[in-house]
């Protein structure tokens, strides 16, 4: 079992580091609000730390699950960074969405500390976290990966290393495109059926067995059909997401013109006050349109 340190108790880090826990690893917690990272002690009986750096130290491994480009850095780097309190030879494994060119930068750093880093985004929802059940997409050196692998299985059903390190990053933003395309087109399918007088759960319970059945079209069908996206994967995560899915397609010359128009359609979203919805809000857009 391992010493593990885990920064970030969002709806996805939460039930991850308690995974950790009932796999039997030692867990100690840090969290920018205090107070949620004393209540998941007091909840799993782990350790919770006032620093970043407070909670590395002497963690053969260190997980992080923040919010952005600048949340992973404020938790890595500086003085009450968690680099700063990593022993040499121990593993950061960053499971937050981030941009590849923050991991690369990451990566160097923690490779001159001699700490090895992994970069691990995952798929699945705040349902995949709570259920141990998360895809896990890493880029890393193969040893990295190798001895980090056990710890991600805790809470991950499918873990897999793509490449050197921003693999990971990069498939994630595979990832986020082919939802983004999938979510429009079941919106308009939903919003097509509805005007055309048909049962939206009758409609699904005959095709989604059939090619245009998904993972989106079986969990989301009836919180769509009864505008409901108080849950899931905010619109604003994902137009973040979008965004380093673009500008990375600038780099390296991908064309994703449906991937910025719907960015597009999600920022409309935003403007009815939908921040906060679940991604497969795009189906509100619609009504509002009639």
């Amino acid at each position: 079992m391992a010493k593990c340190a885990f920064l970030g108790l969002g709806v996805m880090g939460y039930p991850m580091a308690g995974h950790l826990m009932a796999q039997g690893h030692e867990v100690t917690v840090y969290n920018r609000t205090t107070a949620k990272a004393e209540a998941w002690a007091k909840e799993h009986g782990g350790k919770w730390a006032s620093t970043p750096r407070e909670a590395a130290m002497g963690a053969d491994f260190v997980i992080a699950c923040v919010g952005n480009d600048d949340d992973l850095r404020s938790v890595v780097l500086g003085e009450q960074g968690a680099l700063s309190g990593m022993a040499e030879g121990a593993v950061f494994v960053d499971h937050t969405t981030v941009s590849a060119a923050v991991t690369r930068e990451l990566y160097g750093e923690a490779k001159g500390a001699g700490v090895s880093f992994v970069d691990a985004p995952v798929s699945g929802g705040q349902a995949g976290a709570e259920n141990g059940v998360l895809s896990i997409m890493c880029g890393a050196d193969q040893a990295a990966y190798d001895s980090a692998e056990p710890i991600m299985q805790s809470y991950g059903r499918t873990v897999k290393r793509l490449g050197d390190s921003g693999a990971g990053q990069l498939t994630k933003m595979v990832n986020q495109i082919c939802i983004a395309g999938l979510v429009q087109g079941l919106s308009e399918g939903l919003h097509f059926a509805e005007k055309a007088g048909l049962d939206i759960r009758e409609v699904v319970d005959v095709i989604q067995g059939g090619a245009a059945g998904s993972w989106q079209m079986v969990n989301r069908h009836e919180t769509m059909a009864d505008d409901h996206f108080d849950h899931g994967f905010a619109v604003d995560w994902m137009r973040k997401d979008l965004g380093i899915c673009l500008d990375t397609a600038n780099e390296n010359g991908a064309s994703l013109p449906v991937t910025a128009l719907i960015d597009q359609f999600y920022k409309d979203v935003q403007k009815l006050g939908g921040g906060r919805w679940d991604t497969s809000s795009l189906i509100k857009r619609l009504r509002a349109l009639d």
